[in-house]
């Protein structure tokens, strides 16, 4: 049986995606993403129960400590509830990130062995991130459901464009430092630390109310601010989202996603040679 040939072609730009490229390596993007699914829950202690315990636990302490001692605001929403919509969607977003950034250098293995797109990896590690971010949502709703604040009929709209906005936001950083963690290998070190101190600059604990105008706006720059605080509108009645706040986010999503495929791109030819 004769094997396909494989033409490889210089890419006509450094933002490009050759997506019938990645289509016809759709089965391997299959395989990888069910054999990180399998290592993730099948063999570790804990398995689907640490996706529910982590949400959960860390909701409990946030609670204690920021809505009883310290007496955060949370609007019309039990404080519970509100930071529990947060820690979902910060989790999903940081969890993706992480995934994709390390995905390069756990799989050097198979990029120095034979020839595939290799933005397949980071594509594939997104998928175990959207199982965990699935269980989490059922845990969010069931518990909605049970304080009494089912969410409004917004949320059909709202949380599909709340996932496919997290999902873009963690793409394009994860590209860039998937590609830079191939070169600095610390970067996979870093990032864990980096996000705990990204977490308390983005509204996952305290509600943007509590922000000057201007500085609300800067916040902004970080995707996840708008998409955090839109969900919460959904399941409560405090106003609407400023309209400039949705603008810069998705502006933000945009610049990141073509900066991380560009960087991408660019060092792909010597992840080979470096991996």
């Amino acid at each position: 049986m004769a094997l396909p040939e494989i033409v490889i072609q210089p890419r006509r730009s450094l933002f490009s995606l050759n997506l019938q490229e990645i289509w016809q390596y759709r089965e391997l993007f299959l395989t990888l993403a069910w054999r990180d699914i399998k290592v993730r829950y099948k063999q570790t202690v804990l398995g689907v129960i640490w996706a529910v315990v982590q949400p959960v636990l860390s909701t409990v302490i946030f609670t204690v400590f920021f809505g009883r001692l310290a007496g955060i605001p949370s609007g019309q929403l039990p404080y519970s509830l509100f930071v529990l919509i947060g820690l979902v969607f910060w989790n999903f977003f940081s969890g993706s990130l992480i995934s994709i950034s390390n995905s390069l250098v756990e799989n050097e293995h198979i990029i120095k062995k034979v020839y595939f797109p290799r933005i397949v990896l980071p594509l594939s590690a997104v998928v175990t991130s959207c199982v965990d971010f699935f269980i989490n949502l059922l845990i969010l709703f069931a518990y909605a459901f049970y304080l009494g604040y089912p969410p409004h009929t917004s949320l059909i709209i709202i949380l599909p464009l709340a996932f496919f906005t997290t999902i873009l936001a963690a793409a394009g950083s994860g590209l860039f430092f998937s590609a830079l963690n191939v070169k600095y290998r610390d970067v996979r070190y870093a990032l864990p630390y980096f996000f705990q101190l990204l977490m308390f600059l983005t509204p996952v604990i305290y509600s943007l109310n509590i922000i000057s105008g201007r500085n609300s706006l800067i916040m902004a720059v970080n995707p996840m601010t708008s998409v955090i605080e839109s969900v919460r509108m959904s399941f409560s009645s405090d106003g609407s989202l400023n309209p400039g706040l949705l603008i810069i986010s998705a502006l933000s999503v945009l610049g990141t996603l073509l900066v991380g495929l560009w960087y991408f791109n660019r060092t792909e030819s010597q992840f080979a040679d470096i991996a």
